[in-house]
């Protein structure tokens, strides 16, 4: 429903539109252009002081203040407020009413939104509907490979047993005892490359066998799992969400993975917490799901080493973490000649393709190896994992295209001078971008399209320069609020519910509520990182615009 969209948008709309001057025309304009109109008219007609821009628009003194010498005092240029606000409006009200209300495909609709937000923003006609498909093409040159590369690492870990090796290395680890810890770490793990849905798929055996064992416990199994898988789902890059966030607010992807993991940790250990007392107040013993027996579990001798199934998932994220390191403190002042050597070295092999597609060579290597397959048969799992993640890259790829219309659109301009107007602070925008996330994510249930439409909505803000802490705080406030509210509208509420065996009700009070506790847990480690250390390691404040 359209309300979500109206209680985002409309009050910013009104304060601008307000702040401008009435509804006229040049209330739409920029402060320059505005100047220039009465200007223009005072020369054309002779009549000095007779056209007046509205009240309230010129600078502190009032609307006929001079300087000594009779001239207008210099003011800053304020950018234009009410039609960008607009647009805005008009373009989640059409990501919002195509999903919820026409069932569209997320695909088409963030399309179809991108487009009508091109149109409205102005520019060449020749331009407004093929500049859609270029941000489309940008968006997704910067995201497809490493998308790809890792629907096909996610689906040869399965195949090959190396994420039940992990699993079960976690299990060695803890011990039984420890079993809900562990299996949030093999969720914490797991939920980097591989998709939540899957993740939860693979482990929602052992809760079971752990139950079977104990005859306790089983919701904490449950939401053990729930933790450490949704909270890098929508923290730490490769997976689609965080991955699109970086290449909104224009940041190194290696800053989010670091950075992501740090906030995820408290989050995931305060949603363990929680599940224990919610496994204390509803003690919700197994049920019977489905008719299919349930498969036996590999012997070890046939899962590969837990040296080799960790791979794929470390390797790439201390590649990419190094090219951060080493490019930050290659540019840093005084820096050494081998710095700088290794910085080169590390901007190839760290490079988010490359070494994702390093992780996918091991891991289709570990499946040949572990279950003999021929190379047809490798190219077979390597195009079925390539057909589910082909649609992620069309979803993500046209959420880019969408924000990129917000861009031209001057929305991010337009926000920041509405809270710039009443004193909003760097915090106060980090918990913007968390209630942003939240609402897009109660209303149409995607943790990803929220992401994406929510750092799109201020990427402007991002760019300027003036947030006072890095722009990746921004992104994990959106990330973390994007976990708030998953109910019905929401695809892994339903995973989690009927693969559990837990009624609505009990997935209510259970998963929802422990996805609301992960996400203010995020929100408060991303203020204190955002308070204490504005700019983490190895990265540098920008200049303000």
């Amino acid at each position: 429903m359209g309300w979500a969209a109206i209680f985002v948008a409309v009050p910013l709309a009104v304060h601008g539109w307000f702040e401008s001057a009435g509804l006229r025309r040049d209330a739409f304009a920029s402060e320059p252009a505005r100047e220039a109109a009465i200007g223009g008219g005072k020369a054309g007609s002779g009549m000095t002081g007779q056209l007046t821009a509205a009240p309230g628009a010129d600078a502190p003194g009032g609307s006929g203040s001079r300087t000594a010498d009779g001239s207008r005092p210099a003011r800053e240029s304020r950018p234009a407020v009410a039609w960008p606000l607009v647009t805005l409006l008009v373009g989640i009200a059409a990501v919002l009413g195509l999903i919820i209300g026409l069932k569209a495909n997320a695909f088409m609709a963030l399309v179809t939104a991108a487009m009508v937000v091109s149109l409205m923003a102005g520019g060449p006609a020749s331009e407004r509907i093929s500049r859609v498909a270029a941000a489309f093409g940008e968006s997704a040159g910067k995201i497809g490979v490493v998308i790809a590369l890792a629907a096909v690492i996610g689906k040869c870990m399965l195949d090959s047993g190396a994420a039940d090796r992990i699993v079960r290395g976690f299990l060695r680890l803890f011990g039984q005892r420890r079993a809900p810890l562990a299996l949030m770490g093999s969720g914490f793990v797991l939920g980097i490359p591989v998709f939540f849905d899957t993740v939860f798929y693979l482990l929602i055996p052992l809760a079971r066998s752990l139950y079977r064992k104990t005859g306790r416990n089983f919701l904490l199994y449950v939401l053990a799992i729930g933790a450490g898988g949704a909270i890098t789902h929508t923290l730490v890059p490769p997976t689609p969400g965080p991955l699109v966030m970086a290449s909104n607010l224009d940041f190194p992807v290696g800053i989010l993975i670091m950075v992501g993991l740090v906030v995820a940790a408290p989050a995931a250990v305060a949603g363990l917490l929680f599940a224990g007392l919610a496994n204390r107040r509803m003690p919700i013993p197994m049920r019977p799901v489905g008719s299919e027996p349930e498969p036996d579990p590999l012997e070890d001798s046939q899962l590969p080493s837990l040296g080799l199934s960790l791979a794929p998932v470390v390797l790439p994220v201390v590649l990419i973490s190094a090219n951060t390191v080493f490019a930050m403190w290659a540019k840093g002042p005084g820096s050494a000649a081998w710095v700088k050597s290794i910085a080169d070295v590390a901007a190839i092999v760290g490079d988010a393709n490359l070494a994702l597609l390093v992780a996918t060579v091991i891991a289709l290597g570990t499946l040949a190896l572990k279950r003999g397959l021929n190379r047809g048969q490798l190219a077979h799992v390597a195009e079925v994992a390539l057909t589910s993640g082909g649609v992620i890259i069309l979803i993500t790829a046209a959420g880019g295209a969408f924000g990129a219309m917000l861009k031209v659109a001057e929305v991010g301009p337009a926000i920041q001078y509405v809270f710039s107007g009443v004193g909003a602070t760097g915090l106060m925008i980090i918990v913007l971008g968390f209630s942003i996330g939240a609402v897009l994510k109660i209303a149409q249930g995607s943790s990803t399209v929220a992401m994406i439409t929510g750092t799109a909505m201020l990427a402007g803000i991002a760019s300027s320069g003036s947030l006072g802490f890095h722009p990746v705080y921004l992104a994990t406030a959106i990330g973390a609020g994007s976990l708030v509210g998953s109910w019905m509208n929401d695809s892994g509420f339903w995973i989690v519910a009927k693969m559990s065996g837990l009624t609505e009700g009990e997935a209510l009070k259970s998963w929802t509520a422990m996805l609301v506790v992960l996400a203010f847990t995020g929100l408060l480690a991303t203020m204190a990182l955002a308070s204490v250390m504005p700019y983490p390691p190895f990265t540098v404040a920008p200049l303000a615009d």
